[in-house]
């Protein structure tokens, strides 16, 4: 790899001959990013056509647990596969389960196809870094991790217009065959132009156990949302739990582990980053219900409802851009506990405005007060990774926690998901009813989050790194 102090720029990474890799690290980034608004925006026309209400919630969270598992094995493929087959297999899983979502004839095909999905999609995101030093020159490799990035804010816009564009005229299966078709030709592009990587021995062992506990555990949250409700509800959900804490008690001592090692060990604040990083996660269980609510309450159409489904990201997105350039340690402190208050103020306000067919006043406050929410994450989320370096001596057990966010973040979009399902379901059949219970419940969560935000603050190793001023942000 080449070793330079000059600095690139963005006409060099753009331009003729990095500009392929470019497409390929950030393409793939954006189909996943999308593919989640994409499919929120079309889920009423979808389930209108082929029927499945009551899995509604399971549309994401089908994706959400395959995405967690896939996302643990990018570095265990790219190490025994190399970046061309690692690369080849993630487009061809996407692409084979969006065809599989394209042809559904009903509700159990278009979960299997949105669980293939997310299982290339986990993949996509995660090789979408990974392979930012192995491909691209080292005077290019900020730019480069700032373009992928920045494609989860270019999916907020893609994805609901997008979908509101094909839900506007009730054709949502053209949509999931535009993505086969997309994966295709990055397919060929990935042959073309990524660098190929040597392969060896992966050293780290599959964390089967754990993945087991925690897929069940979702999966038993999940089914809480379908069957009767009363008994067999909170039996599910006592069962959904119960495995959840049998995966955390497993992770405490298992050699082969998803959570760093460190997560557990006595006078760190990881624990608290995570459980904060978690609180944050769960607003987003909100996503897959806005739009329908924007629809059966709002009357706005697909397309509008898309947006109103992405308003909540989108402000995720947005401030944390400037969240970022934060670096006085009493300041980034009040946005570490600000964060998930905002975000419960937010979503109690969206559900207080909730009304059968609203002025167009109201409708534009459900925008503002999702932003707000979606702006509570985004203050917050920037300086947890910088809390989860500070609160490890290790430098690379550093890295392993920073890195945990997101395997954090993405369990518990997943739990959230399944018990936004069972809240709508208990509110049924009432629309109104239902996003209330959702909303009040989760902002109630929300609040709850200053707890484990305000430990992290008060941590010895995080408090020392801001008197002296060195968090990297």
């Amino acid at each position: 790899m080449e070793t330079t102090t000059q600095t690139g720029t963005w006409r060099e990474l753009l331009g003729r001959t990095y500009a392929p890799v470019a497409v390929v690290l950030a393409g793939g980034v954006l189909m996943e990013a999308s593919n989640v608004y994409l499919t929120t925006s079309l889920l009423p026309t979808i389930v209108g056509d082929i029927g499945g209400a009551g899995f509604y919630a399971w549309t994401m969270t089908a994706f959400l647990v395959a995405s967690v598992i896939s996302s643990m094995l990018v570095s265990r493929i790219l190490t025994t596969r190399g970046s061309l087959v690692a690369y080849l297999l993630a487009f061809g899983v996407f692409g084979a389960g969006s065809l599989i979502a394209a042809a559904s004839p009903g509700i159990g095909v278009f979960l299997a196809g949105r669980a293939v999905q997310g299982f290339g999609g986990g993949l996509l995101a995660g090789l979408g870094y990974a392979l930012i030093q192995r491909a691209l020159p080292e005077r290019l490799w900020a730019k480069g991790a700032a373009l992928v990035s920045a494609m989860w804010g270019v999916g907020n816009l893609v994805g609901p217009a997008a979908g509101g564009a094909f839900g506007e005229v009730g054709m949502w299966r053209p949509a999931f065959g535009i993505l086969v078709a997309l994966a295709a030709v990055l397919m060929i592009v990935v042959v073309r132009v990524i660098p190929r990587t040597e392969r060896s021995a992966s050293s780290s062992a599959v964390p089967g156990v754990s993945l087991v506990l925690l897929t069940a555990a979702v999966a038993m949250v999940s089914i809480a949302s379908i069957v009767p409700a009363g008994l067999a509800t909170g039996l599910a959900l006592v069962v959904g739990l119960g495995l959840g804490a049998a995966f955390v008690a497993h992770e405490r001592t298992a050699k082969a582990a998803v959570l760093p090692r460190v997560t557990f060990a006595r006078g760190t604040a990881l624990k608290w980053v995570y459980l904060t990083v978690g609180v944050l996660a769960f607003g987003i269980g909100t996503e897959a219900f806005i739009p329908l609510f924007g629809q059966e309450l709002g009357g706005l159409s697909p397309l509008l409802a898309g947006f109103l489904g992405a308003a909540l990201s989108l402000g995720w997105s947005l401030s944390q851009t400037v969240s970022a350039s934060a670096n006085q340690p009493g300041v980034v402190r009040r946005l570490l506990v600000g964060g998930p208050a905002l975000l419960a103020i937010g979503l109690a306000a969206y559900s207080a405005l909730q009304q059968h067919t609203p002025p167009a006043v109201v409708v534009t406050l459900w925008f503002v007060t999702l932003f707000a929410a979606g702006a509570g994450i985004g203050i917050a989320f920037p300086h947890l990774a910088v809390a989860a370096f500070s609160s490890v001596a290790d430098e690379e057990e550093a890295a392993k926690a920073s890195a945990g966010i997101n395997t954090v973040f993405l369990m518990a979009s997943a739990f959230s998901a399944a018990l936004a399902g069972v809240l709508v379901k208990l509110g049924e059949p009432s629309v109104i009813d239902s996003a209330h219970l959702l909303l009040w419940v989760f902002a109630a969560a929300a609040l709850l989050g200053t707890i484990p935000a305000w430990r992290i603050t008060r941590s010895r190793a995080v408090r020392e790194a801001g008197e002296k001023q060195e968090l990297v942000l």
